[in-house]
């Protein structure tokens, strides 16, 4: 029997395996269905768009008579200070994100996991989340009434805070302050998101084995010990698996928040690469540019990404996701 032959029967032996837990598992495949068909539909399908990036565009002519013009529109992109400055501005507000946002949830994880009482974490736990389930422009408008000069609660509250005791704190709109929006953006950014994350963790922390504590308790470490030496081991693999995840949206800086919290007065530190998108495709209708400037972002949250992935698999081999 040649190697051809022995070949062929592995195939064949693997082929009527796969074959067999297809069937035994079938009803979770079907489950599978509409999810592929939304993968394929959204997200495969739209694929053939981009090439609009590498085309001189026109909604009139259409894609037939676009022709090819190379990396001609990529060159006019970076030729624009607009782009420019939405670049930058992704990028400061990522990174702001990050370095705040991303270490409060495992922070706060580890203070409910210490929570003797399941009905007080029960209580917190719906606090925090809650807000996650509101929209940006809800969130908006709770904003403009605590915040509008004339009757908000901030500016009120710091004018009667200035009669009663003398003082003289400035009363500011900062929703309408350059100077302020960073501040303002990434609070409202934690207070609404924080609770997501959060789950993610405590339910890494609930999985970690008891018996691992009650060892590290003999041997006479506290509270504090076997957080830094039992818990965080323990929730390592999570924290690098969404620390790589947070990584590759780096170039998405949140168009939902800054679309619905920007406006005419901080635009030059609010807009971001979404949004720049949104308002040259939509408003100004140069699809080409908007292509590209989509592309540009999507290439580079992927180099980010599969860099993390390698790094985090020297460090780390259980936590990489490829």
């Amino acid at each position: 029997m040649n190697m051809r032959t022995i070949r062929q029967k592995r195939k064949l032996l693997e082929s009527r395996k796969v074959l067999r837990r297809i069937q035994m598992d079938y009803l979770l495949y079907i489950m599978l269905i509409p999810g592929i068909i939304y993968f394929v539909l959204f997200h495969y399908m739209p694929m053939y768009g981009v090439s609009i990036a590498f085309r001189d565009y026109s909604i009139v002519g259409g894609m037939d008579n676009a022709p090819w013009v190379g990396w001609e529109i990529f060159e006019k992109l970076f030729k624009r200070s607009a782009f420019r400055r939405a670049l930058s501005n992704n990028i400061r507000i990522s990174l702001i994100k990050i370095f705040f946002g991303f270490p409060l949830p495992i922070m706060l994880s580890l203070i409910l996991g210490e929570v003797w009482s399941p009905r007080f974490r029960k209580v917190v736990q719906t606090t925090i989340i809650m807000p996650s389930f509101l929209s940006w422009f809800v969130v908006y408008g709770i904003l403009v009434a605590m915040c509008n000069l004339s009757d908000g609660v901030i500016p009120s509250v710091t004018r009667a805070v200035n009669h009663h005791f003398g003082l003289s704190i400035p009363i500011v709109n900062f929703m309408t302050t350059k100077e302020t929006f960073d501040g303002y953006m990434m609070i409202t950014y934690i207070w609404k998101e924080i609770g997501m994350g959060t789950v993610v963790y405590l339910a890494a922390i609930i999985g970690v084995d008891r018996q691992l504590y009650e060892a590290a308790s003999i041997d006479g470490a506290g509270r504090f010990k076997q957080i830094l030496h039992v818990t965080l081991p323990c929730i390592r693999s999570v924290i690098v698996m969404q620390l790589i995840f947070r990584v590759g949206r780096v170039m998405n800086a949140g168009f939902d928040q800054m679309f619905a919290l920007s406006n005419s007065m901080v635009i030059s530190r609010a807009d971001i690469i979404d949004t720049y998108v949104y308002r040259v495709g939509m408003e100004e209708a140069k699809f080409s540019l908007a292509t590209a400037a989509g592309l540009f972002k999507s290439f580079i949250g992927l180099v980010l990404v599969l860099t993390t992935n390698q790094i985090a698999r020297h460090v780390d081999p259980d936590s990489a996701i490829m």
